[in-house]
């Protein structure tokens, strides 16, 4: 019976990561010819395929769904002893700053991978909203911070960028000419400051019905109907409708998700921007992918 090889589980992982064998194969500098052909020997070992053809990439067949839980955590296993035997593994403490709202899933998925990974390095994260964030970097408080900003300095490098747009419930409508009910955050932040301009730019009246300190809590009273909100254009889903030019509004600005450290970033920090950067540029690429046919 035939073993299943780490390098071929290496290069499973990273054609199921990228849903390419394009990308995948960059990832770990091989070519496209030889990515394939990994993946069909691993296919023949298991009897089974683990990709299905999907558009201009590929997605995880039945058995690769089964595997690439397996696989992950058999090739970072692998990774982290390696580290911790040839004395490279990084040591230390860092302390993160990372959004209650935007990615939380997500930067918590990222931050759990990274200490397994690197079970050396002591982890101290803070979940909490995130104005405060550059701040705290500037005070020494952090190392390493994830936030939203309108316009980001040459220290802030951007992660994402989702365009904002002002939303009801799809099963409201609200009258134009009539005072309008508007969720706003209520602390302090350039996502309050942008609706109040949008606001007044569009010189109509309106009633602050809603205040929240979150992302969920304005749509949590968009959905309900009571109020129109400016949201991100990624927290749209069926029961939004994008009401920005039905009642007036103009264009509304792009929020963008930065990342921050305080000085030039020790071992820890480098790492843990290096896992982030990675993460954000997959997603990216899956939600934007315009890749030619897969060979």
């Amino acid at each position: 019976m035939e073993n299943l090889d780490s390098d071929l589980l290496r290069t499973f992982v990273a054609v199921a990561e990228a849903g390419s064998v394009t990308e995948g194969a960059a990832r770990i500098y091989r070519s496209q010819s030889a990515t394939s052909l990994q993946i069909k020997r691993l296919e023949a070992i298991l009897g089974q395929p683990v990709f299905e053809r999907h558009g201009r990439g590929v997605i995880l067949s039945d058995t690769g769904r089964r595997l690439l839980p397996v696989a992950q955590d058999v090739t970072a296993r692998l990774d982290a002893v390696l580290r911790d035997i040839s004395q490279d593994a990084i040591t230390g403490k860092l302390r993160v700053g990372i959004p209650d709202d935007h990615g939380r899933a997500k930067l918590s998925q990222i931050v759990a991978a990274f200490s397994r990974d690197h079970p050396k390095v002591e982890l101290d994260v803070t979940c909490a909203l995130s104005a405060h964030f550059p701040d705290a970097l500037d005070k020494g408080a952090l190392d390493l911070a994830i936030y939203e900003v309108k316009h980001p300095s040459n220290e802030e490098e951007v992660l994402y960028e989702d365009p904002t747009c002002w939303v009801a419930s799809a099963h409201r409508v609200f009258p134009v000419d009539e005072r309008l009910p508007v969720a706003l955050f209520d602390h302090a932040c350039w996502w309050r400051d942008a609706a109040i301009n949008s606001l007044k730019a569009r010189g109509k009246p309106y009633r602050v019905v809603y205040s929240s300190q979150s992302v969920s809590g304005v749509i949590a009273a968009v959905e309900a109907g009571i109020a129109v909100g400016l949201l991100g254009r990624s927290s749209l889903h069926s029961g939004l409708s994008v009401v920005t030019d039905p009642l007036g509004f103009e264009s509304t600005p792009t929020s963008k998700l930065v990342m921050a450290s305080s000085g030039q970033g020790s071992g820890p920090t480098q790492a843990m921007k290096a896992a982030i950067r990675a993460a954000f540029l997959t997603s990216v690429s899956e939600s934007s992918r315009a890749k030619q046919p897969e060979a």
